[in-house]
C-alpha cells in the first residue's frame, strides 16, 4: 500500500520557489567564476560551490515535478555570458563564496523551521550541511591566503556583571556619556560594515557593464547608500576606541563587457538588499544602546525605498518573476456573475 503524501504547504513552496530562483542565480554566478578563476585553490573553492547549487536545481526540478507545480522560469544560460572578460580577482570570488556561504547558513535554517513534510526537512537539513561545509573550506582558504577579514579584537572579561542602572540602554542624551559598545553589538556592526562592502563592490560592477542607463543610476545608486553605511558603521567603532579592521583585496578589473544579464544582476542586488534589512533588523534586536537601534531602522527604511524603485525597475522590464500565488476568490465570484 502506498503511504499517502501531504501536499505541500504554502510555506514549503514559498521555500522551494525561493531556492530554485537563488540556485539558478548562482549557477549562473559561478559558472562564470569556473570559467576565469586562476588560484588553483580557489578554482575547487568555485568547483564544490557550483557542484552544490547544480544538484540543488536538480532536485528542486523533481520536486516540482512530482508536486505538479510549474518549474520557475529563474536564471538560465541565457543570463550569463561565459565568454565575457574577467570582471572580479580571484580573491573577490573567494570572499564572495564565503559571504554568500553565511547567507546560506541563514536562509537554510529559516527553510527548515518553514517545512512540516519530512522529505522537504532533509532537503533542507542537506543544504544546511553542504553550506556548512562551503564555509568552512572557503574560510579556510581565505585565511591560508590572508584574505579572511576578522572581527575586532576586545579584552577578555574578567568577571560576570549585571545591568544595574537604566543609562545602559542610553546612547543619545546629551547629558550622559555614551557607554562603551558591547561584544555584541561590535559583532553586528562588523557584520554589517562587511556585508555593504561587498554590496560595494557588486554594484559597481554591474553598473560598469550594464547597457542601461536607468539601471546603471539604480546600481551606482547602490553603491553609494553602501559605501554611506560602511562610514556610519565604521565612525561608531572608532568613537569607542576600536580600529575596524581593513577590509581585503577585493578588486574588480576595467572590463565593460557585461557577464550578466541586467535581470540576473537586478535580481542579485534585489537579493542582497533583502538580505541586509534581515541583517539590520537582527542587529538592532540584538543592540542594547538606543543611538544603535534607530540607527539600525532608519538604514533599513533606506534600504526598503532603494529595494522598492528596483523592483519598479523589474516590473518595468518584465524582470521580476511572480511567486506562485492563492487564488483570488472574489475574481472567481466575478467570473461567475458575469456568466449568468
Amino acid at each position: 500500500m502506498t503511504e499517502y503524501q501531504e501536499k505541500l504547504t504554502s510555506s514549503e513552496i514559498a521555500s522551494i520557489w525561493t531556492s530554485y530562483m537563488n540556485d539558478s542565480m548562482s549557477k549562473c554566478v559561478l559558472g562564470y567564476f569556473l570559467k576565469h578563476v586562476q588560484d588553483e585553490e580557489i578554482k575547487s573553492i568555485v568547483q564544490f560551490s557550483y557542484t552544490i547549487s547544480s544538484t540543488h536545481l536538480e532536485k528542486l526540478t523533481t520536486i516540482f515535478q512530482e508536486e505538479q507545480i510549474p518549474i520557475p522560469t529563474g536564471f538560465t544560460d541565457d543570463d550569463v555570458n561565459l565568454n565575457a572578460p574577467a570582471l572580479y580577482t580571484d580573491p573577490f570570488i573567494l570572499i564572495y563564496i564565503n559571504h554568500m556561504a553565511k547567507i546560506g547558513l541563514l536562509g537554510y535554517g529559516g527553510f527548515i523551521s518553514m517545512s512540516a513534510r519530512e522529505d522537504m526537512r532533509a532537503y533542507y537539513r542537506e543544504g544546511l550541511n553542504e553550506t556548512s561545509e562551503l564555509y568552512e573550506r572557503s574560510s579556510k582558504v581565505a585565511l591560508s591566503k590572508g584574505l579572511f577579514v576578522r572581527a575586532p579584537y576586545i579584552p577578555y572579561p574578567t568577571q560576570t556583571d549585571y545591568v544595574d542602572t537604566q543609562k545602559y540602554l542610553s546612547g543619545t542624551s546629551i547629558f550622559n556619556k555614551q557607554r562603551p559598545l558591547n561584544a555584541v553589538e561590535i559583532s553586528h556592526l562588523f557584520m554589517n560594515i562587511q556585508t555593504n562592502i561587498m554590496g560595494t563592490k557588486l554594484a559597481i560592477s554591474f553598473a560598469q557593464t550594464s547597457p542601461r542607463e536607468k539601471i546603471q543610476k539604480w546600481m551606482l545608486r547602490g553603491r553609494d547608500i553602501s559605501k554611506k553605511h560602511v562610514d556610519i558603521f565604521t565612525k561608531i567603532l572608532l568613537e569607542n576606541d576600536i580600529q575596524p579592521p581593513v577590509s581585503s583585496d577585493m578588486a574588480i578589473t576595467n572590463s565593460t563587457t557585461p557577464p550578466f544579464s541586467d535581470k540576473l544582476t537586478m535580481f542579485h542586488m534585489a537579493f542582497m538588499s533583502a538580505a541586509g534589512s534581515g541583517n539590520y533588523a537582527t542587529a538592532a534586536a540584538a543592540s542594547q544602546r538606543n543611538d544603535l537601534i534607530l540607527n539600525y531602522e532608519r538604514l533599513a527604511f533606506e534600504i526598503a525605498l532603494y529595494a522598492k524603485d528596483g523592483a519598479e525597475l523589474m516590473i518595468d522590464h518584465a524582470w521580476m518573476e511572480q511567486p506562485p500565488p492563492t487564488i483570488d476568490k472574489d475574481q472567481l465570484t466575478n467570473k461567475k456573475d458575469t456568466m449568468k
